[in-house]
């Protein structure tokens, strides 16, 4: 049995199978993503969702489902399955033997004396999806019907029935292509052996997606169906299906499918499933190597993707790639500032935290690497621009205090990592000194000085840190204020105090650090990662639930972050050496059991504040995978 299995009392199941999502990516930035038993429960899954440049530079679902049908003495059985108003049709997982991800998403229907399985594979470098259709066993000759369900929309939107449809298409190998908008690229249906099309137009009417109906959002799609491929199968026989933008060689479909199948590493352990998740995260375009953020809605973000590289990348010993994205990364700093939220060819710049974490990011490099040259000889500009950037000033009232402490913020915008707004403005606005803001200050600058011996450098450095004790320390509390504007000091406690724990240089001594650390593990930790605010709170919120407006309020008011453990993990082993390693070994260990909770083989964005701490939010984010890779490397090469 492999590592991550579902039998058929658990995918007929619907409450549970339906909350069991898989993602797959590749490295050219499509994706395929549905539940385990194929229905679809977000407007982001589809079979095939890749860019679309020439409209926008976004992710658009091309290919939403495809419902296949036996067909045996003239009996027809669909194993497909929708979600409509009120009902499931045509209920196909009922058919549903036996799902396993070992290597790649495989599943078993059994139809009386039918055995039909199905693998399903993204292409590594091309825009391009296969299903690996095989007969295991059959008592009478079988026909396969494939009926594919087109979108052909942004990804953020839904599809509608319209008059103005595209129902015309191409005949290209053992297939068709299509192209239901002028604007797109031509969607090209294929299958490894002759088959027969039957044109039966037809929009599918209200196909309806419950996790937008639970998020608040329209969950109401309308998705066009061209018609059917028929071919007869044989015990034994296996059909490849293929949905790409460009036209395949119907004969080199099962080649690429094998090929693509010794590539994969095997997710035969924890370990293993976060190393495939880790590399889902890269994408390849062009000459632009970049992080997505999380999957199924995010695109790139700046301070996502520095904070998660050294996991993703140096953790595997995969330094070229770790260097590709901070090169692709470094020609997007405007002055001193990085971009925040980016996707496409848009972005904003309004992040006081991701240029600190550049710093960072490549101390863990060089950590890793022990190569400095690289750092010095191409980037040594850029550090250099930051620091007189922020010393400066910038946008958003961000300056630097006579005491040499960094200050931002101003009404209505939200600087750092805790950026959830609503209609009342910034959850959690944080203007003034934020803590984790001037502990990354006083890292970048020590680490600055050390690659210079620039004389200011370590000047204003030994400014920050007396003025860091003074502003944010409070020897009874025995922990650090979370932001400090003027006299107004906020004592709540959160985790963005770790950060002076556990970063290469701190502000903080020893004993302070272990202070610090025992605040965080008595009231942030949990199995999941570190709340974001402690219960006793009275804006504490244990559950990230409800509307939108509902969870941006919890977002960051209780609600547990996976990425955070990392940064906690690597101050706790800094002040408790071994003796600290027991602990961290068995937060490892109780991950385990999250490879099959939700995005099937990663790690969720957030997990509720409260137990039994249930995974929320994106199915799988890149700064909760390479984290938790950075602390297993951590603990091992302690």
């Amino acid at each position: 049995m492999s590592y991550i299995h579902f039998d058929k009392t658990e995918l007929i199941n619907l409450n549970y199978s339906l909350e069991k999502e898989t993602i797959r990516s590749n490295r050219s930035g499509c994706y395929t993503s549905t539940t385990i038993i194929g229905c679809n429960t977000r407007k982001y899954h589809g079979l095939l969702v890749a860019p679309q440049p020439q409209i926008d530079s976004q992710l658009h679902v091309l290919l939403s489902t495809i419902h296949e049908t036996v067909i045996q003495r003239g009996a027809s059985f669909n194993l497909g399955i929708c979600k409509y108003p009120g009902t499931y049709a045509p209920r196909g997982h009922k058919y549903l033997e036996d799902y396993s991800s070992e290597p790649i998403p495989k599943l078993t229907y059994r139809v009386g004396g039918v055995v039909l399985q199905k693998e399903i594979i993204l292409d590594t470098t091309a825009d391009r999806m296969m299903i690996k259709y095989t007969l295991l066993d059959a008592h009478s000759p079988t026909t396969l019907r494939l009926s594919p369900f087109l979108a052909f929309r942004g990804y953020h939107s839904l599809s509608k029935a319209n008059t103005y449809v595209n129902k015309k298409y191409q005949k290209v190998a053992n297939g068709l292509e299509f192209k239901l908008y002028d604007a797109y690229s031509p969607l090209s249906l294929q299958l490894s052996k002759k088959n027969d099309f039957i044109a039966v137009p037809d929009w599918y009417y209200d196909i309806e997606y419950i996790r937008e109906k639970e998020r608040g959002y329209d969950f109401l799609e309308d998705l066009y169906v061209p018609g059917y491929f028929e071919f007869p199968i044989e015990k034994g026989e296996s059909v490849i299906f293929a949905a790409g933008l460009e036209e395949a060689d119907p004969k080199a479909l099962a080649e690429a499918f094998d090929r693509e199948l010794k590539r994969r590493t095997p997710r035969d352990n924890f370990e293993n499933c976060l190393k495939n998740a880790a590399g889902q995260f890269i994408s390849r375009r062009g000459d632009e190597t970049r992080v997505i953020a999380g999957y199924p809605w995010f695109g790139w973000w700046g301070r996502d993707t520095l904070i998660a590289i050294p996991g993703l990348t140096l953790t595997q010993g995969d330094y070229t790639t770790f260097k590709e994205v901070m090169r692709t990364l470094s020609q997007d700093i405007k002055g001193a500032m990085f971009p925040n939220i980016g996707s496409g060819g848009q972005f904003n710049m309004n992040t006081l935290d991701a240029p600190l974490w550049y710093f960072w990011a490549w101390q863990q490099y060089e950590a890793y690497t022990e190569d400095r040259k690289t750092v010095t000889e191409h980037y040594l500009p850029k550090l250099k621009g930051i620091i007189d950037g922020l010393m400066a000033g910038s946008d958003f009232n961000i300056h630097m205090q006579e005491n040499g402490l960094l200050y931002g913020g101003q009404e209505g915008i939200a600087l750092t990592w805790m950026d959830a707004v609503t209609s009342d403005g910034p959850v959690t606005p944080r203007i003034g000194c934020p803590v984790e803001i001037n502990a990354l200050w006083y890292n970048a600058l020590c680490y600055y000085h050390e690659l210079t011996q620039e004389a200011f450098a370590k000047e204003l450095a030994e400014k920050v840190k007396a003025a860091f004790i003074e502003a944010f320390w409070d020897k009874e509390k025995g922990y650090l204020a979370d932001v400090v504007d003027g006299r107004h000091k906020d004592w709540s406690i959160r985790p963005n105090m770790v950060f002076a724990t556990s970063l290469p240089y701190s502000p903080l001594d020893d004993i302070q650090k272990a202070e610090v650390l025992e605040t965080i593990k008595s009231y942030l930790l949990t199995p999941r990662g570190l709340r974001t605010l402690a219960p006793g709170n009275a804006a504490y919120k244990g559950y990230y639930q409800g509307n939108q407006y509902q969870r941006d309020n919890a977002y960051h008011q209780g609600t547990a972050w996976p990425w955070l453990l990392g940064h906690f993990v690597e101050g706790y082993l800094k002040i408790h050496g071994k003796a600290g390693k027991s602990m961290i070994q068995k937060l490892i260990k109780g991950f385990d059991d999250t490879m099959s909770q939700y995005g099937i083989g990663s790690i969720a964005e957030i997990y509720d504040g409260d137990p039994p701490h249930r995974p929320k939010g994106a199915i799988s984010q890149a700064w909760s995978v390479g984290e938790l890779l950075r602390i297993m490397h951590l603990v091992n090469h302690y």
